[in-house]
């Protein structure tokens, strides 16, 4: 199968970290450069990457702030990577992927020993290198469970952008014969559902057809689909879903007409037991007056856009994880 664009859209080189811009693509190819790990938070922060696209920058980030704390001692290089995992996992602070990036780095560092000069590059190179193949193979496995529960010729509605998670269900629901078909939002304000989602989805061969935003209640109670699929963000050990804002709606009118929501996710995060847990990012109100940069309000007009809702478990039917599926209230279990 040809890898779809997206599934490599963060590089690291010997002298920075490369980011496919995501606010532009399809329509164009631009690479964000950055060579400092506060150009990295940046470009996290101001959606040049989404989704993992973040978890992979984290990676890469940490492997830069090596480099530059390479020529002090250890213990103030050491210091020096806790600074910058904290910048990098502030950056965005609702979903957890990257406190994951930046522990598996500073875990790699930490088993080599007090390291300076090349040690300390080499160790949190080997521990990006480790998360980056840990991420990829979980999603697998995330995949080819979530294709397992997908009947042939199922009607997928999607939200947002669920990057690897469904570039794996794709694949190995193709290797299963699994004929599938999606309709996606468009996401708004950013576009993701119909830049990032139906482009990859149209990449992969699979008959895509997009909607607005304000269409899935009506493409559910019109019998058009048979599941609603996402990506979650984050899923507490009680069953929440927090996943981009529009995913609640879509949850309750899929739950009123029938339809069941599959939430995908590789674990449920330990370090949150309750949604109270979750810190909800609340972006700049201004970007949902535009729209591709262009504004799409007068300026007589103020934006509100919290990032990211919560699904509460009674509108959830199925978790599914690296580890398989799980009832929400059974989630917890996946750490035992």
């Amino acid at each position: 199968m040809t890898r779809p664009t997206l599934d490599e859209s963060v590089k690291l080189d010997a002298e920075a970290v490369t980011i496919l811009d995501r606010r532009r693509f399809p329509f164009e190819r631009v690479w964000v450069r950055c060579t400092t790990v506060d150009e990295v938070a940046v470009a996290i922060e101001d959606m040049v990457t989404q989704s993992s696209g973040p978890y992979f920058a984290a990676l890469f980030g940490m492997v830069l702030a090596a480099r530059d704390a390479a020529g002090l001692p250890a213990a103030d290089a050491r210091a020096a990577l806790d600074i910058a995992g904290g910048r990098l996992i502030a950056s965005r602070a609702t979903n957890n992927h990257l406190r994951k990036a930046v522990a598996a780095v500073l875990a790699e560092v930490d088993a080599a020993g007090p390291v300076v000069g090349e040690e300390l590059v080499a160790a949190a190179t080997r521990g990006a290198e480790a998360g980056d193949e840990l991420y990829r193979a979980k999603s697998r496995a995330l995949g080819e469970h979530s294709a397992k529960l997908l009947p042939d010729g199922a009607r997928v509605l999607t939200h947002c952008w669920a990057d690897a998670y469904l570039i794996e269900t794709v694949a190995a629901a193709q290797r299963l014969g699994k004929d599938v078909s999606f309709f996606c939002t468009e996401t708004r304000p950013y576009l993701q559902g119909a830049r990032l989602t139906a482009e990859t989805l149209a990449e992969m061969g699979v008959d895509t057809t997009l909607i607005t935003d304000g269409m899935g209640a009506s493409v559910l109670q019109g019998g058009l689909v048979d599941v609603l699929l996402t990506a979650a963000d984050r899923v507490t050990l009680d069953g929440h879903v927090v996943n981009k804002v529009g995913t609640l709606g879509l949850a309750v009118a899929a739950h009123a007409f029938g339809v069941p929501f599959l939430a995908q996710v590789q674990a449920p995060d330990p370090a949150a037991p309750t949604a109270a847990d979750v810190p909800i990012e609340h972006r700049d109100g201004t970007e949902v007056l535009h729209t591709l940069g262009v504004r799409t309000a007068s300026d007589k007009v103020r934006g509100h856009y919290p990032a990211f809702d919560v699904t509460p478990p009674r509108f959830v039917t199925t978790i599914v994880t690296d580890r398989g599926p799980f009832v929400p209230a059974a989630v917890a279990d996946y750490h035992r």
